[in-house]
């Protein structure tokens, strides 16, 4: 097992990463910025280390300065965590030449499903169910011709997308031309390349995506579904488990799909595949090649501490259980609580005057908040999860709205009165949403609003 690991991220998943090498008995490092030097994982770490001014650019994403801390502190192993440099390959590459061992997949892993084009390819040969789609786009002709035979509606996206940037929407021809346009700008911008490409765009799914753990020595299991429908431009708001739209064949069906996938691709460690799921049918999107932020739901329902077996898993152990081993225990809910106004979504940095978060049985909050913190202004919104877990769905769902009720954010704006306005809609406690209800949602609150 390893002695040291240094956590190359920030936030509550930073924080999220310590806590699981304290239990497991490894000392951890933290990195940070400026801006985060009073930071609650850089003062619970056994070593801290400054790589970098505010700026991602110069601290979070400079791979050189968080090798350098590595080496410096004689961490053996770094732990990315989600966002900033946990998908990238050449950064991987980097530590592993250092001799310091990557808390992920391989570097050829992450570079096969990292490029979507290359994933959907991989997924399709894996024997997954992948929407129709179309190779890497050339122009907006080629783009055209793609689209009719698909089929519109179509969506654009860029190869090496992620958090919704880089996708467009069309409906005919005359759109095609300024959603390819836009979706090759937006791509060019946020990701290293500006490669696009065309899937056939599902008018009503949910989102769905699994869970899988897998070791060296070609164990897989799968630790169920999460539903990711409750969404706002294709960033994630509330994410449950199990999902309220399957039944548990569809579950056992899905699952065991997705598990032989995994084993035929010999991917390792911990990773999630992304369904559009409609009319009965699951379509492969991507798959995330890291910790997801809604982790903690599967958690809750399994008793599995995801971080704990990707360190396990990357220190060589074996998983050590079977799929028959796993079992599945009633019902969690997760809401992200952002930093920003609740109506508009403009950002709220600032300084936390109260904290007080909810407690009690079945209620945990990630979060490295605390009264008298400042959030910076330089980085995401979200500042905390709260995670619900009960024997079944209402109980989730009644146990969710007395914490939220309960949880006391002073100093800056939160989107917790929106997460309240989501939970008591009918829709949603029915489970009767899909990944457009929350946008059709919003517009009619401000429609009410202005009137």
């Amino acid at each position: 097992m390893f002695e040291k690991v240094l956590i190359a991220n920030r936030g509550e998943v930073a924080l999220r990463i310590h806590r699981a090498c304290r239990e497991m008995g490894i000392r951890t490092v933290a990195v940070h910025s400026e801006a985060d030097a009073n930071a609650m994982h850089v003062r619970l770490a056994d070593e801290a280390v400054c790589i970098g001014p505010a700026r991602s650019s110069e601290s979070y994403l400079n791979k050189s300065a968080i090798i350098s801390a590595a080496l410096i502190t004689g961490a053996d192993a770094i732990h990315p965590g989600f966002g900033f440099l946990s998908e990238n390959a050449d950064f991987a590459e980097m530590v592993e030449a250092h001799g310091i061992t990557f808390i992920g997949p391989t570097v050829e892993q992450m570079r096969l499903m990292g490029d979507k084009i290359t994933a959907r390819k991989a997924a399709e040969e894996a024997g997954l169910p992948i929407t129709p789609g179309s190779p890497a786009l050339e122009s907006v002709e080629h783009a055209i011709e793609w689209a009719n035979k698909i089929g519109y509606p179509v969506i654009v996206k860029a190869k090496d997308g992620g958090g919704g940037k880089g996708m467009k929407t069309a409906f005919n021809d005359e759109e095609m031309a300024e959603a390819f346009t836009m979706a090759k700008a937006e791509a060019k911008a946020s990701f290293p390349s500006d490669v696009v490409y065309m899937e056939k765009y599902l008018q009503h799914p949910r989102h769905i995506e699994m869970q899988i753990l897998a070791d060296k020595y070609g164990h897989v299991v799968h630790l169920g579904e999460r539903d990711c429908s409750i969404q706002r431009n294709n960033q994630k708001v509330i994410e449950e488990s199990p999902s309220p739209a399957l039944n548990n064949q569809q579950r056992q069906e899905i699952g065991e799909i997705v598990r032989k996938a995994i084993e035929k691709i010999g991917y390792t460690n911990a990773g999630t595949l992304e369904f559009l799921y409609e009319d009965g049918k699951f379509y492969f999107m991507e798959m995330n090649t890291r910790l997801q932020v809604e982790h903690p739901v599967t958690e809750a329902i399994t008793g599995i501490d995801i971080v704990r077996e990707q360190i396990r898993i990357a220190s060589g152990a074996s998983l050590g259980y079977t799929q028959e081993d796993i079992q599945f225990h009633g019902h969690a809910i997760e809401c992200r609580i952002n930093a920003e106004d609740p109506e508009t979504f403009v950002p709220c940095p600032g300084k936390i005057n109260e904290w007080h978060a909810p407690g009690g049985l079945g209620v945990r909050v990630d979060s490295e908040i605390y009264s008298g913190y400042s959030i910076p202004p330089f980085y995401d919104s979200m500042i905390a999860k709260l995670i619900v877990h009960g024997k079944t769905r209402n109980a989730a769902l009644m146990r969710l709205r007395r914490a939220l009720e309960e949880f006391v954010i002073d100093g800056v704006n939160t989107t917790i009165p929106l997460q309240q306005a989501i939970i008591s809609q009918a829709e949603f406690i029915d489970g009767q949403y899909d990944i457009h209800w929350l946008e059709h949602f919003m517009k009619s609150r401000k429609s009410e609003n202005e009137e």
